[in-house]
């Protein structure tokens, strides 16, 4: 009898569902796009009732295409995009769409939290800044704007933490979850402060018990056995956020090691014990929180920029979907014309400079009024230059922290490993290599975090011994060098970059009190 394990990820663009065996290799993959709702500026949400019968389907497809007996699943774990949320009833019926990790609608609250209990306090408490982004921040804005919402609810629950409710019937999280709950969060004890919450006002028991990452939380009942085509009694892991599933499966296991997916957003995260260092000048400006792996102890502290990925995809769907236009009959570019039209460009784009922050931006600026800008467009320019200077505006972004943690002396160990999203594309990976001057390589294997969630299953019920095999099994290729000669241009266009937002960042407040004051 085979043995396998099962991983479920909930991105920001899509569901994937990997299943492997126990030597990590992968028998199957699937994936299906979700779509995005942006029913206002600022806001950004998934249909939540979309998520269980999607994961359904993807398990049912998996068992099909790789022949395998319900049985034959040893364990599952899931793993989702952070911060998003869904509330359910006692039912475990989602009550509202999801608001996902782009979603900048709570700023009054961020307010009244300052006001109410102070930065510092939350700091010092969750190693996290005060910002628009944690669970409790924006289920604050639902209980103020909806309170019928929460009168009905019974949990609330990450998305990963859904589809384990939907698999065991147990409302569970984990403790890298934890601090994307925020504001009430204390990072050291694990678990939820109790004078915070009744300050605020939202009740204990609507939050999820917090487990280690690698606990065991319950099996598959016999209803989702009968939905999604598993067999009862299955474990069923804590999960991962999205970001530690994807780099787990990728070998980053030790402290230093260091990798990057540019997914709907851009990140990089670094494996550490450093807590000093998360709770310094430096730390604080960026997104800390426990690592899979001996979770109460290992950290990972990721520098994020909000629209990574997303910007190109901003591109493919908005400016160039010519199917909504009636009469227009055009083919939507792919990905890879678009990457091949950018690969004509030169660097710095003939002068054209873009500041990526579609939705706002993290780290290091903390800025959620902020918003994209195209600086120096002219008529000269084309497709292909704003797809490039896209990309290089998001390696300026992210660039933005690393030489901030970089010149902060938090041990790192180099090449720089890209795993997800668009660092498939060979000129956006050359470009953040000369941008940050460090070497860096590509992993192989495109299966991600569904990946890294079905190792995870496999170390908590035993049939993988431990998280070294990923060491052995990942299998990096590409390497490239930084070019000095273009770290300096780089360099350059960068302080240019600093200085158009030090310019505009004022009148990005005015922007949005203008779009207030005109909105419907």
């Amino acid at each position: 009898m085979p043995t396998c394990l099962l991983g479920i990820d909930i991105g920001t663009g899509g569901i994937k569902v990997a299943v492997i065996n126990n030597h990590g290799e992968v028998l199957s993959h699937v994936y299906k796009e979700l779509p995005l709702i942006c029913e206002k500026p600022g806001w950004a949400e998934h249909n939540s009732s979309q998520y269980w019968p999607t994961v359904c389907d993807l398990i049912k497809s998996s068992l099909a295409e790789t022949n395998l007996a319900p049985g034959d699943i040893k364990g599952i774990a899931s793993s989702s995009a952070l911060p998003s949320f869904v509330i359910v009833d006692h039912k475990h019926r989602p009550l509202q769409n999801t608001f996902i990790l782009l979603d900048r609608r709570a700023s009054q609250e961020v307010d009244e939290i300052r006001t109410q209990i102070g930065e510092e306090l939350i700091f010092n408490l969750t190693a996290n800044r005060l910002d628009d982004h944690p669970i409790l921040v924006n289920l604050l804005w639902t209980k103020k704007n909806r309170p019928s919402i929460l009168d009905g609810a019974y949990k609330v629950l990450t998305p990963d933490g859904y589809i384990t409710l939907r698999l065991t019937g147990m409302a569970t999280g984990h403790h890298s979850a934890g601090p994307f709950f925020g504001v009430a969060y204390d990072l050291r004890q694990g678990q939820f402060d109790e004078k915070i919450l009744t300050s605020i006002g939202i009740p204990h028991e609507l939050l999820p018990d917090i487990f280690p990452c690698e606990a065991i939380v319950g099996e598959v009942t016999r209803q989702a056995a009968d939905d999604c085509g598993l067999q009862p009694g299955t474990p069923v892991i804590a999960g991962q956020v999205d970001c530690n599933a994807s780099w787990i499966g990728a070998g980053a296991i030790e402290e230093g090691d260091i990798q990057s997916n540019l997914g709907s957003v851009g990140n990089f995260g670094i494996v550490h014990q450093n807590w000093d260092f998360i709770f310094s000048d430096v730390g604080r400006l960026m997104i800390n929180f426990p690592y899979t792996i001996n979770s109460r102890k290992t950290l990972i502290t990721v520098p994020t920029t909000l629209t990574g990925g997303q910007c190109v995809r901003f591109i493919r769907d908005n400016i160039l979907n010519f199917g909504e236009i009636e009469g227009l009959n055009k083919r939507v570019p792919s990905y890879d014309d678009l990457n091949l039209l950018a690969e004509e460009i030169p660097l710095g784009c003939n002068g054209l400079i873009v500041l990526p922050y579609l939705m706002g931006e993290r780290t290091p600026i903390w800025n959620n009024q902020a918003r994209g800008l195209i600086f120096g467009l002219s008529l000269n320019h084309s497709l292909g230059h704003l797809v490039r200077a896209m990309m290089e505006g998001v390696a300026f972004a992210m660039y933005d922290s690393f030489r901030l943690i970089q010149s902060a002396g938090l041990k790192i160990n180099f090449p720089i490993v890209m795993n997800e999203g668009g660092v498939i594309s060979k000129l956006w990976r050359s470009i953040i290599t000369d941008v940050f001057n460090v070497p860096t390589v590509l992993v192989k294997r495109r299966t991600g975090a569904p990946y890294g969630d079905a190792i995870l299953a496999g170390v908590a019920t035993g049939v993988i011994p431990d998280f070294n095999v990923t060491k052995q099994w990942v299998e990096l290729i590409d390497p490239i060098e930084p070019n000095s000669e273009n770290h300096h241009r780089y360099l350059d266009i960068f302080s240019l970059y600093k200085q158009v937002y030090e310019h505009v960042k004022d009148d990005y407040n005015s922007l949005t009190k203008l779009r207030e004051k005109y909105s419907d």
